[in-house]
């Protein structure tokens, strides 16, 4: 009898810790400053909390994230909105955008234009219409910084076909601009102070000015993810808003400030790709939306200028790529941000 309910006590025992084995969720970054929510949910426990164990892919654009989406190797991604996912999802492949992950209101710019030094200190560049056939780096084809380089070129009284387009991951782009492989990039922060900083560019003009309320980067959901494990995807959801809503509370005008914002530094240089410290100090912190509320509008916008390039290959029903269900109901249960 002792024999049976010893056995009986391990086949339970059993069960119980294979129920609470973390679901894994394979998430893919760019190694931007966006990232940074991810990164505290996965730092601060919250995925862990929720029985996730969040695997992070890195990818030197979110362009490059949609092949894994579509073969379901890739459950979630954080990066810009694409040509290649409108594409993607007129070929009938399922990725849904589901929450921000970076904008750029009035303030708080995530992209800027840089310049090589020696072309500002030539006289080479003085205005914008000096990009007039320079080579200019970017992520990928199609990305979002291309609707900025859009915006950048149309404030100038320029064309897209004016510049030549050289296509880098960030990290690269520094040391294209080092070599003098290019002439002006458009990278993301820590990169772009990081590359002001050794002296190879100067810093023009950030994407709040040229393209103000600009959704420049998002999470994004598989359909797989979202079919085959729905209470994983809300409870992704979750984790990723309290730690967005930690990270806006280390925010002070702007930046990262205070012993809150020293925490949020060390998380990002403890897990980016950037370990300076006083990089992440100096650097204007991006907006991430502490409810995860989408600018529709601007990804409206990105289409049309893609379709316009001749870059989107099929009919892109907006509304069946934009998924805000998750974010509006983690709020309805957690409630809207309030400010700590």
């Amino acid at each position: 009898m002792r024999r049976n309910i010893a056995f009986a006590a391990g086949v339970l025992f059993a069960c119980g810790a294979h129920a609470q084995q973390p679901v894994r969720v394979n998430v893919g970054i760019a190694n931007s400053a966006t990232d940074v929510g991810l990164f505290v949910a996965a730092k601060k426990g919250y995925f862990a909390r929720e029985g996730i164990d969040a695997n992070f892919i890195s990818f030197d654009s979110g362009a490059r994230m949609i092949a894994p989406f579509a073969s379901g190797d890739l459950d979630v991604g954080g990066g810009g909105p694409s040509a290649g996912l409108y594409n993607a999802v007129a070929r009938g492949i399922d990725i849904r955008i589901v929450a921000d992950k970076g904008s750029t209101p009035k303030g708080r710019p995530v992209n800027f234009l840089v310049v090589r030094r020696d072309h500002v200190e030539s006289g080479r560049y003085k205005t914008l219409a000096d990009l007039k056939g320079m080579k200019i780096g970017g992520a990928a084809p199609g990305g979002s910084a291309t609707t900025t380089l859009d915006k950048l070129l149309e404030r100038a009284g320029l064309r897209i076909a004016d510049v030549e387009r050289v296509y880098l991951g960030f990290p690269q782009q520094a040391v294209a601009l080092q070599n003098k492989a290019i002439d002006a990039a458009l990278p993301t922060e820590p990169a772009t102070t990081q590359v002001v900083k050794s002296g190879a560019a100067v810093r023009m003009i950030g994407d709040d000015e040229i393209y103000p309320d600009h959704q420049l980067t998002v999470i994004l959901y598989g359909g797989l993810f979202i079919r085959n494990k729905p209470e994983t995807a809300r409870k992704f959801m979750r984790a990723y808003l309290l730690a967005v809503r930690e990270y806006s509370d280390a925010v002070v005008d702007g930046k990262l400030s205070g012993v809150r914002g020293e925490e949020m530094i060390s998380i990002l240089t403890g897990m980016s790709q950037i370990k300076d410290a006083d990089l992440y100090r100096g650097i204007v912190a991006a907006n991430i939306d502490p409810n995860g509320m989408l600018g529709v509008q601007s990804l409206k916008d990105d289409l049309a200028i893609f379709a316009r390039e001749g870059l989107i290959e099929g009919k892109v029903d907006m509304d069946k790529v934009v998924d805000s269900s998750f974010a509006e109901a983690v709020v309805k249960e957690i409630g809207a941000y309030v400010r700590k």
